[in-house]
């Protein structure tokens, strides 16, 4: 008995769509990025920078842009990789169209114009403040090491460079000497007219090396020295403050304007730095996020060069303000981010903070065994609580239901949806300055995706009010 089966039509001429959006649906992710980025944020900085007419047509500023944000949102970060994508998806092909721009082209763009893109974070967050999905009640700050694109095999540690750069050095004049006897002898055989064998190429590789190290040890020279310049200030300016209350602190000797004999320079990514995380000791930066407690949303992003949290705190509560002209009412983060200076400051900032003084699960319970270590007190007398025991026995009183549980339960989500569910676990960018410029992108595709998520829910929830 025969069974009847649909046509398959893969040989029959296609009548296409009358255009390239009705590839994809109505309330598609891609036509949600295209109708932002044409009709919703400024683009002048980036179309302004067009103005010649030599030479072939670019592709449209705009187009580009809302690629390379929706490939974000996708989890697509490579050139190539978009490119391909142009070329075989459908959800792609409704943005760039069948002109689909070479892997060079949308490297290039992204390289001209990651300013100007990084700087659009600011303007999707405020679309997020005005579709509601911001409140300021409440701000978690957390920080994850995001590895570099550098090995940190491809680093060496000031102690080890001069004598290094010394061997290569040595090496090298070896051979440049054995190099100019070969001359000698064949100038007597063949005349001086006549050449012999060119140099090795990594002879010229290593006199190369040996400069890119002596640079290094340089850089690494000049880093401590003016980090010990800036604490003598600090000691100085913390001093004077101490001589003005009447309290008198112990004497400690002037920090080292030498590098520590450990420190590490990569030659890769030379502003990159060795960092602990999960996987053991990368090379890496550390980014940063302030995370709104109602939907998610990242209020502040950054990315600093220090494994340490605790320099962040400050900043990265400014910078909310920054980006939306308020302060948050509360702020919570973890043991990284607690000293009396931070504490200071969000107490003259009018912020509720709450901070964590030790481990999570000694926390609550006031019994943290590593509280001194991470959060050492101040030099006020023992019968003056200082800021961080007063933070410690707040956290106590609240138990369970205080808001310090948020601290983790909203950014950790947001770096698992980065990390995990979009992939973004390495920076293709080289360079600090460039690598900020990334991640702000990376940030604003995150929001953009809770922005689409908002809208279709508010839309869904008007439909059903309207239908009951």
């Amino acid at each position: 008995m025969s069974k009847t089966f649909r046509a398959w039509k893969i040989e029959e001429p296609l009548l296409l769509p009358v255009t390239v959006a009705d590839f994809v649906a109505e309330r598609h992710l891609a036509r949600f990025v295209l109708s932002v980025v044409r009709d919703e944020v400024d683009l002048g900085k980036i179309t302004g920078t067009y103005g010649s007419e030599l030479g072939q047509p670019p592709f449209n500023p705009i187009m580009m842009t809302a690629l390379l944000l929706y490939a974000y949102c996708s989890g697509i970060y490579s050139s190539r990789r978009i490119a391909k994508a142009c070329g075989e998806r459908v959800d792609f092909m409704s943005i760039v169209g069948l002109d689909v721009p070479d892997f060079r082209t949308i490297s290039d763009f992204r390289k001209r114009h990651l300013k100007a893109l990084s700087e659009l974070f600011k303007q999707v967050l405020l679309l997020c403040g005005k579709a509601g999905l911001v409140k300021l009640g409440h701000v978690a700050l957390d920080g994850t090491k995001i590895r570099a694109n550098a090995s940190k095999h491809k680093a060496m540690s000031y102690g080890r460079m001069a004598e290094r750069a010394t061997e290569l050095e040595a090496e090298v004049a070896g051979w440049l000497s054995a190099a100019e006897a070969a001359d000698a002898e064949e100038d007597k055989l063949y005349g001086r007219d006549k050449t012999g064998e060119e140099l090795p190429d990594w002879v010229a590789d290593k006199q190369r090396r040996a400069e890119k190290i002596r640079q290094a040890k340089a850089e690494l020279e000049a880093e401590a020295k003016a980090a010990a310049e800036a604490e003598c200030k600090e000691r100085a300016a913390a001093e004077a403050m101490r001589e003005a209350e009447g309290r008198h602190g112990r004497k400690t000797a002037p920090p080292s304007p030498t590098p520590d004999a450990q420190a590490q320079k990569n030659f890769t990514d030379p502003e990159s730095r060795i960092m602990k995380s999960k996987d053991g000791f990368v090379q890496a930066y550390n980014a940063q996020i302030a995370v709104d407690a109602e939907a998610q949303i990242i209020v502040a992003q950054d990315v600093t060069q220090s494994a340490s949290d605790c320099a962040q705190l400050l900043p990265m509560t400014d910078a909310v303000e920054t980006n939306l002209g308020r302060k948050p009412e509360q702020a919570s983060a973890d043991a990284g981010y607690c000293s009396e200076e931070n504490l200071a400051g969000l107490e003259a900032r009018s912020i509720d903070g709450y901070v964590a003084t030790g481990r999570a699960k000694d926390a609550v319970a006031g019994t943290a065994k590593d509280e001194a270590a991470r959060a050492p007190s101040s030099t006020q007398p023992a019968e003056t609580p200082t800021r961080v025991e007063g933070m410690r026995a707040k956290i106590k009183a609240g138990g369970h239901a205080s808001p310090y549980r948020l601290r983790k339960q909203l950014p950790e989500p947001v770096f698992g949806q980065i990390k995990q569910a979009r992939g973004f676990r390495q920076f293709l960018l080289r360079g600090f300055e460039k690598v900020r410029a990334e991640w702000a992108l990376v940030c604003t595709a995150h929001n953009l995706l809770k922005l689409a998520n908002g809208r279709s829910l508010s839309v869904a929830l008007r439909s059903a009010v309207a239908a009951g």
